[in-house]
């Protein structure tokens, strides 16, 4: 099982790499995988559609608010555009785990994990 999140978390820390342009603290990426526990082996749930507003909502109320105690304010949806934006509109496979990762970093909340 172990090696099936591994494979994953490589790619993962690839896009991190291509999309983002940063080295991934690996550790904290493997944090956020296993935070989404099976839901990282599911190709629907492993992967957040940008252009769904209400799976954005989702990411926004159960991640940011829930996850890592945020307050729910514009710079969130601000923050998960930019993300998105980031990760490419044409990319239609944006792993919900790099998208976690890059929120979390951009929150400076990896001390939730």
């Amino acid at each position: 099982m172990s090696s099936k999140r591994d494979e994953l978390i490589e790619k993962y820390a690839s896009d991190i790499k291509d999309k983002f342009g940063g080295q991934p603290d690996m550790d904290l990426l493997t944090k956020v995988a296993k935070g989404l526990g099976p839901a990282i082996y599911n190709t629907d749930a492993s992967k957040v559609s940008g252009g769904d507003d209400k799976e954005l909502e989702t990411v926004k109320k159960n991640y940011l608010i829930k996850k890592l105690g945020l307050k729910d304010e514009p710079k969130l949806m601000e923050a998960i555009k930019s993300v998105m934006d980031t990760y490419g509109s044409s990319n239609r496979n944006k792993h919900r785990a790099v998208i976690y990762y890059m929120l979390c970093k951009h929150f400076n909340k990896a001390s939730v994990y």
